[in-house]
C-alpha cells in the first residue's frame, strides 16, 4: 500500500511517469493524492508527475493536482531507473474503502471535485 513506501525512508523524491499513460480513472487520481499528502506530511517531500500529454495534463490541473503536486512537462531522462509497484491481490470490500477514500481525498482538493464525487461517495457509504 501507499503508507508502506514511506516505511522504506531510503529515498529523496517521489516521481511519478505519467509518459505513457492515456487515460486515468478517479480512483488512481485520488490515490496519487493520498500520496501526495503522506509525502508532504511524513517526509516533507512534495512530489512530481511527469505527463507528456495534454489531455493528462489538463485533467491534472482541473483536479486541483497543481497544489500537491510538482507537473513536469518533459520525459523523465531515465525512465528505466524508476520501479513499478507490486501488484496487489485484495478482497472486493478492500477496494470499495480504497475507492471511497481516494474519492473523499478528491473531494477535499477543490469545489468542483466535491460536487463531481459527493454521490458515488455517498453511494460507497451506503454500501
Amino acid at each position: 500500500t501507499i503508507e508502506k513506501i514511506f516505511t522504506a525512508m531510503n529515498f529523496n523524491a517521489i516521481v511519478i511517469d505519467l509518459t505513457e499513460t492515456r487515460s486515468i480513472d478517479s480512483t488512481t487520481l485520488g490515490l496519487l493524492a493520498k500520496l501526495s499528502i503522506l509525502s508532504r506530511q511524513k517526509v516533507g517531500l512534495l512530489p512530481t508527475v511527469v505527463t507528456t500529454h495534454e489531455d493528462i495534463t489538463r485533467l491534472l490541473q482541473s483536479m486541483g493536482f497543481e497544489q500537491v503536486f510538482n507537473i513536469v512537462d518533459q520525459p523523465v531522462p531515465c525512465p528505466e531507473c524508476l520501479d513499478d509497484l507490486p501488484d496487489q491481490d485484495q478482497s472486493e470490500e478492500v477496494v470499495r474503502i480504497k475507492v471511497l477514500e481516494a474519492h473523499k481525498i478528491l473531494m477535499g482538493l477543490n469545489d468542483s471535485n466535491r460536487e463531481a464525487f459527493h454521490d458515488l461517495v455517498n453511494a460507497l457509504e451506503r454500501h
